[in-house]
Formats: C-alpha cells, structure tokens, sequence
C-alpha cells in the first residue's frame, strides 16, 4: 500500500526532501503540546537539520496531507524504523482525534506485519491508552537513562 484516504479527506503518503520543514514544525508542535514537562534534548534548528538530512532521506517517512484553504498541508508524520520498530508518529495538534493516528497504525501493521515496538515516555499517558487500544502491550518500563531526554519510557509491542 502506497497511499490512501484517512478519515476528514487526509491522505497519506511517503515524504519526499520537499516536506522536511512541514514535518519539523508538525514535530515540535506535537512534542510541546503532547509533553510539556519532557525537555527536548536537541534545539529547533537541530530537530529540523535530522529531519531533512536523516529522517527523510533514510527512513520509511510518511505524512498526513490535509486540505486547507486550496492549497494541502502536512498534519501527521509516522516514521517506521528498521525492523519491527515504529521509532515516530506525531500528530499537529489541531488534528488529533479525527482518526488520523489509527490510520497511521493500520499502515505500521501493513507495512510490519510481523509485529510492532515503539518506546513512549511514562508520562504520556494518552499515548499508553492510544496504543493499547491499538493491541499493544507495554513490556517493559525504564528510568529513561537509555534515551536522550532521560525520561522514564516504556517500550510496547504488538504481535499480529
């Protein structure tokens, strides 16, 4: 599956290099709106530069394109990892709740049909119910001194 219809008209599809800046902004919305007590490691300008110049063009990227006002816009992005890891999924604010994030999993599953991990931090609590209605299951819990934020995690895993 290349692409399709999320719900409220959003299509995703791959990134191309064109989208890195959309996708940073979605990113550091979605980071200061969703953990406002996690302090990022990395400045703005520093997120942006990994976007463009890894992310991208070295990772399966894919984004939430929306209409708006004539023109489309980026809403979501996903980032799947090697392997079974689902290393990024982040959502503009403005848009969570309009079923855009379980499209984005029903993508991860089709696209990892063997199975699934994603780490999110203990203190995101909406994340933990999102992915658990999912069919995830949390598998272990640290104190966040094997991530850059050193920010208690936990690691889900779905198994089809």
């Amino acid at each position: 599956m290349s692409s399709g219809q999320a719900p409220s008209g959003v299509t995703l599809r791959r990134a191309v290099p064109a989208d890195a800046g959309a996708l940073a902004d979605v990113y550091l919305r979605s980071f200061t709106a969703a953990l406002p007590t996690v302090v990022r490691p990395r400045s703005d300008d520093e997120v942006r530069a990994y976007l463009r110049d890894v992310v991208v063009p070295h990772r399966e990227t894919w984004v939430a394109e929306a209409a708006d006002g004539g023109g489309r816009r980026i809403v979501g992005l996903m980032v799947l990892g090697d392997g079974a890891l689902l290393s990024q999924l982040y959502l503009d604010p403005d848009w969570r709740g309009r079923g855009i994030g379980d499209r984005f999993v029903t993508l991860a599953k089709e696209r990892r049909p063997g199975g699934l991990e994603l780490w999110t931090f203990q203190v995101n609590t909406p994340a933990h119910r999102f992915y658990e209605r999912h069919g995830f299951v949390a598998v272990e819990s640290t104190d966040g001194s094997g991530n850059e934020e050193r920010e208690p995690d936990v690691r889900y895993v779905w198994t089809p």
